[in-house]
């Protein structure tokens, strides 16, 4: 099999469906591999919005994703000197020569008719996995490589493809989550496939909080000296939009969004580890963050931020939303004059507990809005969605529904608008 003989292009995410292709075209398959075969491609180009040659898309998505020595090297210098060169021209020439495999010759050699229709495949389906503009440069890319001269020319075009794009999925994707392995304690980053996007501009007020996390993030991204940031404050004010919408307007600069969990908090130092030599810019993004008295994993934290060994990457911050303040719960009995039997060092105690918050270099406060404020975020979200309601009675409706539903945030304000929008659908 011609995939055997790549030396850095190997173990493919979807290494069995490229095994079963290659199969087919060298006709040693079954009808039955024919079919299920097609039935997969298909379905892989719905779910990444693939259309025309299904084969060249396939082959260039694993070029796009396939993190090695050598196109994790072009995706932080682009061209790079060396024997290596040698070694990944051998491997691209073998995928120069797949490109020329002919899916209609698999009908041919089965005598069915699935694989000709699949040369020049078309949807409506924008697809499900990437963004539009990515899913873009791929079929850019598989156009050109397909248009190769020589393997050296197919060779450049990958290179720089990596200089400007990334690979992997840190190239592919802006937001990722940690999946924990349930038989061990590992875990692999995954990408969000459907992300929220909201930008900056949805969260209506604000503007101080917005800019000081704009003027970090903006620092951060130009290698400039920046800090971990807390938001904290009352629920439903955009603490967490703003980080989203954060995410989205830079991910084009090279931004990336690793959101994680308390629970998991074990495995920053691994998290870290794995991010420190990639050509972008991480985010570790903790929701809601906030810890109970038996809780101990915010020790983990902390000696992250400040205080371990190990230097944090210049290339990550750690950005968290909390309701609290202080992030770790301070009990009343934290502040009694406790027996002799009790924790002697009764200031230590506080003081660790209270000493996480500090170690968050800005922390931006997102309270909840004046009855003036929220009545200016009804009118703004009713004017974008073009809502035709008479002001006096939106604003009479919103006041009883903020009494009703939370009171006065941005959350109750758009949940107000959508309620509004359900009532009058044909008003906007």
């Amino acid at each position: 099999m011609i995939s055997d003989e790549l030396i850095l292009y190997r173990n493919f995410r979807s290494q069995k469906l490229l095994d079963s292709l290659i199969t087919l075209f060298e006709g040693e398959g079954s009808m039955s591999l024919a079919y299920e075969t097609a039935g997969s491609l298909v379905t892989m180009a719905c779910e990444l919005g693939f259309t025309g040659n299904l084969w060249h898309k396939y082959l260039t998505y694993l070029l796009a994703n396939n993190e090695n020595a050598f196109s994790r090297s072009c995706e932080i210098r682009g061209h790079i000197d060396g024997t290596i060169n040698e070694t990944a021209l051998h491997d691209i020439d073998i995928f120069y020569q797949m490109f020329y495999f002919d899916l209609k010759d698999i009908d041919r050699k089965y005598k069915i008719e699935c694989y000709s229709p699949l040369v020049s495949f078309d949807m409506n389906d924008e697809g499900k996995m990437f963004n539009k503009r990515i899913r873009d440069r791929i079929a850019a890319l598989a156009d050109s490589l397909a248009a190769s001269s020589d393997p050296s020319e197919m060779k450049s075009l990958i290179e720089a493809f990596y200089k400007d794009y990334g690979v992997g999925l840190f190239g592919l994707h802006k937001a990722f989550k940690i999946h924990e392995s349930l038989t061990e304690n590992s875990f692999e980053i995954e990408p969000i496939k459907r992300v929220a996007h909201i930008s900056l501009d949805d969260l209506v007020g604000y503007e101080i909080q917005k800019q000081k996390l704009i003027d970090n993030t903006e620092a951060f991204l130009r290698g400039m000296p920046a800090n971990n940031c807390l938001l904290y404050g009352d629920s439903g004010t955009g603490k967490s939009s703003s980080i989203k919408g954060i995410m989205n307007r830079y991910y084009e600069d090279g931004l990336r969004i690793i959101e994680i969990y308390k629970h998991q908090f074990r495995f920053l130092n691994d998290i870290m580890a794995r991010l420190k030599d990639r050509n972008y810019r991480f985010i570790i993004y903790m929701d809601d963050l906030s810890f109970e008295d038996q809780e101990t994993e915010y020790k983990y934290l902390k000696a992250i931020i400040e205080g371990g060994l190990e230097k944090k990457p210049d290339n990550v911050l750690i950005y968290a939303t909390s309701n609290r303040r202080h992030l770790i719960h301070e009990g009343f009995r934290d502040k009694l004059d406790r027996g002799e039997n009790d924790d002697i060092h009764e200031s230590d105690t506080v003081e660790e507990k209270l000493s996480l918050y500090h170690r968050f270099g800005i922390a931006i406060y997102y309270g909840k809005p004046t009855q003036k404020e929220f009545k200016n975020i009804v009118t703004e979200l009713a004017k974008r969605k073009n809502l035709s309601i008479d002001e006096n009675e939106l604003l009479l409706a919103a006041n009883q529904w903020e009494i009703e539903h939370g009171g006065l945030s941005g959350r109750t304000a758009s949940q107000f608008i959508d309620h509004i929008i359900s009532k009058h659908p044909y008003s906007g």
